[in-house]
C-alpha cells in the first residue's frame, strides 16, 4: 500500500486546474445505463473510483473508448444481465459505493438489478433506505440477502407517482431520477437533493431526451418517455477540490490561482471561507488566493463563536468539514465545526492534535477549534488516511507542518485527488509517493 513522504513548511505558488468533479462523475457514468446510444462525456476525473465505476461499466458490457484526456465514449447496447450474478462483480461493486446507483437505471431499462451493499469511506451509517423506498414507490420489488449480504431488484412496470423523500439524498435523489426518466407517467419527487452535480444529471438526462422540470430546486418533476437516446455532457470542476486547494493556500501561507471553477456553482464555499479570515477574490471564472501570514475568525454578530456546520444545498457541503477544521487550527480565534450527517468524520482530529493542534472533540459531531494563529507551530508525524476528505486535511497539515510527515493508506486521497502530488509538486510542494 503506498505512501506519501512530505516535506513541510515550502510555500506554493502558481495556477492550478481543478479535476472534474467526482461526485457528479459517479452519477452521470451510471445514466449512461439509460440509453442503447452512444454518450460522450467530458472532463471525467483519473481518480481511483471513477475509474474503478468505468471498468466495472465495461464489465457489464458497456462500449468503453477514450477518445482523449477526460473524455470516454459509452455506448450500453449490449448489457450483459447475467454478469450480475458473478463473483467478480459482487467485488467490484462492493467496494465503490457508487455502484448503488446503477439500481435505478438497470430497473428501469431492465427490469432487474443485483447489488451488494456498497463500501466506500468509514465515516459512519450511510442508509441506502431513500434510494430503495423510492424505487420501490415506482413499483419495484426489493430482497435482501444477509448470508451474501446482496439486493435484488425486480420490476415488470414502473409507473410515475408523487413521494416526499425522508431526506434530501444526493444519491438517493440520483437514483430515483434515474428510474423515474422511463417510467410510465408522471412522478413528483419532494424534499429533492439540489446541488449542482444532481443538477448536472437532470441536464444531461433532458439531452437524452427526458423530460425533467424544476431543476434546482427542491420539488422535481418527471414526466416518463419510452426510451432514452444518446448525448454529448461535460462535467463542471469539482468544488471539494477547489475549497481543498483554497485551504491549502491557507494554511501554508501560499499564492495560489485557481483557475476555471465554475464560480456561480460554487455555492457559500467562498463565503464561508472568509469567515475564517481568509482572503480570495474572483477573478473571472478563477479565485485568487494572496498569501497570507495569518487570518482571524470572525464572530456572529452578537459576538458568539462561529460555527462552521453541514447542511443540503445550497447549505454547505459535509465533503469540505474535514478542510475547513484543520485550518481553522492555524486561525486566530475559535470556531465549532458540527458534521450533523456522519458521526464518524471527526474522528481524524486526535492526529492534528498530536500534531500540536488545539482541537477538543466534543461528541461525534462536533469539535470546538481553538485557532492559534501566527504561535500554531505543527509537528511532523507519522499518520494514516480512514478517509478520502480526512486524508487530504492530513495533507494539509502535514505541508504546514515543521519536518517530515508520512501519510499512510493513501489510496483513500486517491480516489478523490487527480494525481495530487504531481500537481501540487509542480507549484512547490515536495511529497514523495513511496511504495
Amino acid at each position: 500500500m503506498a505512501s506519501f513522504k512530505i516535506e513541510g513548511g515550502r510555500k506554493l505558488k502558481g495556477e492550478i486546474t481543478p479535476q472534474g468533479a467526482k461526485n457528479e462523475a459517479l452519477q452521470v457514468l451510471c445514466a449512461v445505463l439509460l440509453s442503447k446510444e452512444s454518450i460522450t462525456i467530458s472532463n471525467i476525473p483519473d481518480i481511483l473510483d471513477v475509474n474503478n465505476l468505468i471498468l466495472l461499466l465495461s464489465d457489464m458490457g458497456v462500449e468503453v473508448e477514450k477518445i482523449s484526456t477526460g473524455t470516454y465514449r459509452f455506448q450500453a447496447g449490449k448489457v450483459d444481465l447475467s454478469y450480475m450474478e458473478t463473483e467478480k462483480f459482487y467485488r467490484q461493486s462492493a467496494s465503490l459505493r457508487g455502484s448503488v446507483m446503477i439500481v435505478g437505471p438497470m430497473v428501469a431499462r431492465f427490469g432487474k438489478a443485483l447489488i451488494p451493499k456498497p463500501g466506500g469511506d468509514k465515516i459512519g451509517r450511510r442508509r441506502l433506505d431513500t434510494h430503495f423506498i423510492g424505487i420501490q414507490k415506482l413499483g419495484a420489488t426489493f430482497e435482501y440477502n444477509p448470508e451474501k449480504k446482496t439486493y435484488s431488484i425486480d420490476a415488470e412496470e414502473l409507473k410515475g407517482c408523487y413521494m416526499l423523500l425522508d431526506e434530501a439524498s444526493v444519491t438517493g435523489t440520483a437514483n430515483i431520477l434515474m428510474a423515474a426518466v422511463l417510467a410510465k407517467g408522471t412522478t413528483t419527487i419532494y424534499n429533492a437533493a439540489c446541488e449542482p452535480y444532481l443538477q448536472q444529471l437532470c441536464k444531461m438526462l433532458n439531452a437524452m431526451g427526458a423530460r425533467i422540470s424544476g431543476v434546482g430546486s427542491n420539488l422535481l418533476t418527471i414526466e416518463g418517455v419510452e426510451s432514452l437516446h444518446g448525448c454529448e455532457h461535460s462535467i463542471l470542476p469539482d468544488m471539494i477540490e477547489i475549497g481543498s486547494f483554497i485551504g491549502m493556500a491557507a494554511m501554508t501561507g501560499s499564492e495560489l490561482t485557481i483557475k476555471n471553477v465554475a464560480y456561480n456553482e460554487l455555492g457559500i464555499i467562498p463565503e464561508s471561507f472568509k469567515r475564517l479570515g481568509i482572503e480570495l477574490e474572483q477573478r473571472g471564472d478563477d479565485i485568487y488566493v494572496p498569501a497570507q501570514k495569518n487570518y482571524a475568525i470572525e464572530s456572529f454578530i452578537d459576538g458568539s463563536i462561529m460555527t462552521i456546520s453541514d447542511a443540503p444545498w445550497p447549505g454547505l457541503t459535509p465533503d469540505l468539514l474535514s478542510v475547513f477544521l484543520v485550518v481553522a487550527a492555524k486561525a486566530r480565534g475559535s470556531v465549532l465545526v458540527h458534521q450533523k450527517m456522519f458521526e464518524s468524520r471527526l474522528f481524524f482530529v486526535d492526529k492534528l492534535i498530536d500534531m500540536g493542534a488545539q482541537i477538543i472533540l466534543c461528541d461525534p459531531h462536533r469539535a470546538t477549534v481553538i485557532g492559534l494563529g501566527e504561535n500554531l507551530h505543527l509537528r511532523a508525524s507519522v499518520m494514516s488516511s480512514p478517509d478520502i476528505r480526512a486524508g487530504i486535511a492530513l495533507l494539509i497539515a502535514a505541508m504546514a507542518a515543521e519536518g517530515t510527515s508520512i501519510i499512510h493508506n493513501i489510496d483513500q486521497i486517491d480516489r478523490g485527488y487527480e494525481q495530487i502530488d504531481v500537481r501540487l509538486n509542480a507549484l512547490g510542494a515536495c511529497i514523495e509517493r513511496i511504495d
